[in-house]
């Protein structure tokens, strides 16, 4: 036969729903969760980019390595935005992101609240080169020369100073200058694995260049951004010193002929 649950039972279950029912309404609907999740790197600084624009919740980022602990970053944040770039110090690491959907109530109890999971980023292999800077150019008789600066990371050694891309990816950083003669479609190009370019060239042309840093060992986003693109101006600078030395030399002759010509009016005419 059917038998009634003891009265204290009865109170006991109606007072956990009665608990459920209240922090259900207290944590109200399920939250929206981040959509449109992108890396966004150049030289290691590393940006994790979202959607959408939270509406009374927030976001919490947390990035998880596959042999590192989980870090959380920009806790409670309502940006759509972090930089993570402190935490993936381990640039052969692997890592996800999870971006938690939150309240502020969500944070101090111990339900999983609602998250969106990104792709996988490793920055070794996806960080873009930045431009390179060019310290210093000539062309002297056949040779052009140039010199270029590594770009520099977020990181930095034990003393302070900024580690260069250099310092991390030693020898599978290269170097390429793609250079041209002016006014020329025709591109040639070298490589370095120093600091500088020495390129044997038609010493009666000038050349327009850049400089780009390459990862030969990369499938993807092997070739960085391209140096500003600068040109010589030999031809140029011999034109110039032409044009300044013909105009000196037609105001000496027109100045001589302006002072002959008085001396000639107040000669007295032959006869007279």
């Amino acid at each position: 036969a059917f038998q009634l649950a003891p009265p204290r039972m009865l109170r006991a279950a109606a007072a956990a729903a009665g608990r459920t029912l209240l922090l259900c309404a207290l944590l109200g609907p399920e939250l929206p969760t981040a959509v449109n999740i992108t890396w966004s790197s150049i030289n290691f600084k590393t940006i994790l980019r979202w959607q959408p624009k939270p509406s009374d919740y927030f976001y919490t980022v947390e990035i998880h390595g596959q042999t590192s602990d989980t870090q959380k970053k920009c806790i409670l944040t309502a940006e759509t935005e972090c930089d993570v770039t402190d935490v993936l110090r381990n640039v052969r690491e692997t890592y996800t992101a999870h971006i938690l959907s939150v309240t502020s109530l969500r944070m101090d109890n111990f339900e999983e609240p609602p998250f969106a999971v990104s792709e996988k980023f490793t920055p070794y292999n996806q960080t873009i080169l930045g431009k390179p800077e060019i310290q210093n150019y000539t062309q002297k008789d056949s040779e052009l020369n140039v010199v270029f600066k590594d770009p520099l990371t977020p990181y930095t050694f034990p003393n302070g100073s900024f580690q260069s891309i250099r310092d991390i990816f030693k020898h599978d950083l290269q170097y390429k200058l793609y250079y041209w003669k002016d006014q020329s479609s025709g591109k040639k190009d070298a490589i370095t694995k120093s600091h500088k370019f020495e390129i044997n060239v038609d010493s009666t042309k000038n050349y327009c260049f850049y400089v780009q840093g390459i990862i030969p060992s990369r499938r993807e986003n092997r070739g960085g951004q391209e140096s500003v693109v600068l040109c010589t101006s030999v031809g140029r600078t011999v034109i110039a010193i032409a044009i300044i030395t013909l105009a000196v030399v037609l105001s000496v002759i027109l100045c001589k002929r302006k002072k002959a010509k008085p001396a000639r009016e107040k000669e007295p005419l032959n006869g007279v």
